[in-house]
């Protein structure tokens, strides 16, 4: 079991992502018999985090919609269209944080608004600190792992195909998967 340093203090500090290092996925039910993943591989963040008061920590991560990747360029475009994302007018899907709760040695819990093709809502997301390391280039690293699930719906996300059997060829409830590798700025 990870646990954090007893000195929360030696991890306050600025940190950026390393999104060579780091995934912003999701899962959505096809055709209400499979899952199928998905992943963005254009996106930038960085938060501020304070070990004495975690509750005055920040952080933000903004997506580049068009990089989006199901490993499929058909289902990748209609992703892309006004049916789903509209990354014409949306180019970006962005996350601030408004709040940081630590829930116990390991978690936190970081609420922010969530912004998806124009619209805003808040969303609180359970994180999980996998660790800290300083990698062979003497950079400072920790590690963070979270989901939360969302209905699509409420982001304007609304196309959809009814199925012959019953049911839709899309869920509406979306869950975002979060692996994060941060490096401290010196």
């Amino acid at each position: 079991m990870t646990t954090f340093p007893t000195d929360l203090a030696s991890l306050t500090g600025r940190y950026t992502i390393d999104p060579a290092h780091s995934t912003i996925g999701f899962v959505a039910r096809h055709a209400m018999v499979t899952k199928v993943r998905g992943a963005f591989n254009e996106f930038e963040g960085s938060a501020y985090f304070d070990g004495a008061d975690p509750a005055k920590s920040t952080g933000k991560v903004t997506i580049k919609a068009t990089s989006v990747d199901t490993r499929n360029a058909d289902r990748d475009q209609h992703l892309r269209s006004n049916d789903f994302l509209n990354m014409g007018e949306y180019p970006e899907i962005t996350f601030v944080s408004t709040a940081v709760r630590r829930t116990d040695d390991t978690s936190f819990e970081v609420t922010g608004d969530l912004t998806v093709k124009g619209v805003t809502k808040p969303v609180t997301i359970p994180f999980s600190y996998e660790g800290t390391a300083t990698d062979p280039f003497g950079n400072v690293r920790v590690g963070l792992e979270g989901e939360v699930t969302i209905n699509r719906k409420d982001y304007g996300v609304v196309w959809n195909a009814p199925l012959e059997t019953g049911g839709v060829l899309v869920s509406e409830k979306i869950k975002l998967e979060f692996e994060i590798s941060a490096i401290k700025d010196a």
